[in-house]
């Protein structure tokens, strides 16, 4: 089995790569939506890689057996002589780092358990970084009530926008759920650049007889409800942003866990 070691490790992860990009999107709790076909083109050189290597080894097989049924008399032949000799015997160790098969552990634990995406205790390790990073006017928002709108883009309007687009409002947003103290919960959106290595927090506290009973950590909810103000603008003092819920409803998981600019 040694002989097979790179091709079942290959066939592992090119599987594994294709089972969260081609077949499902898990793959949007790693990575952008727009990597999706590296993701694709990657996971299938993995597994062409993996046949030709399957078949390397299957030949590699059938040449050795092949010389052994040649080489059997030889052999034979030898033996005796070392025995009339001196009762030597050849030995060949045949073996092989067995400790590299810990290698197909991980890709057999991504085929089959993917760990999910980013969630509460990622979100509260960022801690807010908000000031210095400039106030304005943003673009007047679409109209609708309530308007759809992400957490990222409701924490930016709340904490620059000198010119109060969100007043007067009624907005509705999707999260999931972490808590703070002294019963305090927020609506948290996690925001991805390229992969969920380089994720940002976002996140907007929920006041208001609505957030009554705090929903659990890890949760996702859709939040209606309109902005508070809070704070001088562009300080940290304004971190995080105030919502007042009307409404909270708990929802699934999105299929893509993090949030849009």
């Amino acid at each position: 089995m040694r002989r097979y070691g790179s091709a079942v490790l290959l066939l592992l992860v090119g599987g594994a790569v294709l089972r969260i990009s081609l077949f499902s999107e898990l793959y949007l709790r790693y990575v952008q939506a727009a990597l999706r076909p590296y993701l694709v083109i990657s996971g299938s050189l993995l597994i062409l890689l993996g046949l030709v290597a399957a078949v390397r080894g299957m030949r590699q097989r059938d040449d050795e057996e092949h010389g052994d049924h040649e080489d059997h008399e030889e052999h034979r032949q030898e033996e005796a002589e070392d025995e009339e000799e001196g009762g030597h015997s050849h030995s060949h160790a045949h073996g092989g780092p067995r400790i590299a098969w810990l290698l197909t552990l991980p890709a057999l634990a991504l085929l089959l358990f993917p760990p999910p995406a980013l969630g509460s205790y990622s979100a509260s390790r960022e801690e807010a970084q908000r000031a210095a990073q400039g106030v304005g006017t943003f673009p007047a928002l679409a109209a609708g009530n309530p308007l759809e709108i992400s957490v990222a883009q409701y924490s930016s309007r709340a904490i620059y926008d000198t010119g109060h687009s969100l007043k007067g409002r009624t907005l509705r947003m999707t999260g999931f759920v972490t808590h703070g103290s002294n019963g305090t919960w927020y609506l948290t959106r996690l925001l991805v650049t390229c992969c969920a290595a380089d994720a940002t927090i976002s996140k907007v506290e929920i006041r208001g007889d609505a957030s009554d009973g705090a929903p659990q950590t890890d949760s996702w909810v859709t939040v209606t409800g309109t902005w508070i103000p809070k704070g001088k603008l562009g300080t940290d003092g304004a971190w995080p942003p105030v919502l007042k819920a009307t409404q909270v409803k708990q929802v699934k998981e999105p299929a893509d866990p993090y949030d849009k600019r």
